[in-house]
């Protein structure tokens, strides 16, 4: 690919819509439409030319707009990146993807806290991908945990594998899209736990089961594996493994054109402290960063107004 854009929100989608149009190559891998902070809106009021849109909609407008000039896009989870090679490695759940630039989008919904039990676990039982781990858990019991796109796919992959896959949700209904949703809902393998809140991962040299609190009670569930895709406010950088400077607060350093310490590799949206937090900020500065990555391949020096073509 000409250009690779990890992250599908307001600013991801955009700057594939403008590279897309600009007749480059172009990939967007994302773990799902709700699992960013602009999916995930009940209603925004204030982007311009639109009335009232519930975040998916808008989201979704954007991704259709940058699909009809030809920008691909994949459902899949980053896990670490390569930025020295040219053209710049992106290792994911289910392949590897190349391309000559790379935009980073991946917003600030990362995770600072753990559940006791999480990282001692990691690797024994405790898993962040169904696609990669899913087939470890055989005819076993396991826990899935979270409230996305993302974690509703994982689940019914999961399915494939488990004997029955328990989900666990923080609120009183799945805030993933409808039809995924009833998927999830009607499979006869997978049991509901609304409003349900992680407290422990229980194991020692492996994961045994979970304690939880639901209805104001403190449960125990015993299974082999937990799949955890819960949020917080964190900038999403963890698989860049160090490979790019950050600020203090975590955020990724970019120059007036949103390109990274890296050339070629550029970061727009909330994994910026400087970013003001709203969807029309978000979808200028993936223009200005498609815009730069373009003039970044064909070698110029100035950046080619949109209106010039």
């Amino acid at each position: 690919y000409d250009v690779v854009v990890i992250g599908g929100g307001p600013a991801g989608a955009t700057a594939a819509l403008y590279t897309a149009r600009a007749g480059l190559k172009t990939l967007v891998i994302d773990k799902g439409l709700t699992a960013g902070a602009a999916g995930m809106a009940g209603q925004i009021v204030n982007f311009p030319g639109l009335g009232p849109i519930s975040g998916a909609d808008l989201v979704r407008r954007i991704r259709d707009q940058a699909a009809f000039f030809g920008a691909q896009f994949v459902t899949d989870r980053v896990l670490r990146v390569d930025l020295k090679s040219n053209p710049r490695q992106v290792w994911t759940g289910e392949g590897v993807y190349a391309g000559r630039a790379l935009i980073i989008a991946t917003g600030a919904m990362g995770r600072k806290y753990r559940v006791p039990g999480e990282e001692r676990l990691v690797g024994r039982g405790v898993s962040y991908c169904a696609t990669c781990d899913g087939a470890f858990f055989r005819n076993q019991e396991v826990a899935v945990v979270g409230n996305t796109d993302e974690a509703v796919e994982e689940a019914l992959m999961l399915t494939r594998f488990a004997s029955r896959v328990h989900f666990l949700f923080p609120t009183r209904d799945l805030r993933a899209d409808p039809a995924l949703a009833r998927e999830l809902q009607e499979h006869p393998k997978v049991v509901l736990y609304p409003a349900a809140h992680l407290e422990e991962i229980v194991g020692a040299e492996k994961v045994e089961g979970i304690r939880f609190r639901m209805e104001g009670e403190e449960r125990f569930l015993p299974l082999a594996g937990v799949f955890i895709y819960l949020q917080g406010n964190a900038p999403v950088t963890d698989f860049l493994e160090g490979q790019l400077p950050l600020e203090e607060g975590g955020c990724l350093l970019v120059d007036e054109n949103f390109q990274t310490a890296v050339p070629g590799v550029f970061a727009v949206g909330d994994v910026l402290c400087r970013h003001l937090k709203q969807a029309v900020v978000a979808a200028a500065e993936g223009a200005i960063a498609a815009m730069a990555a373009d003039r970044y391949l064909q070698g110029r020096a100035q950046m080619r107004p949109d209106w010039s073509r």
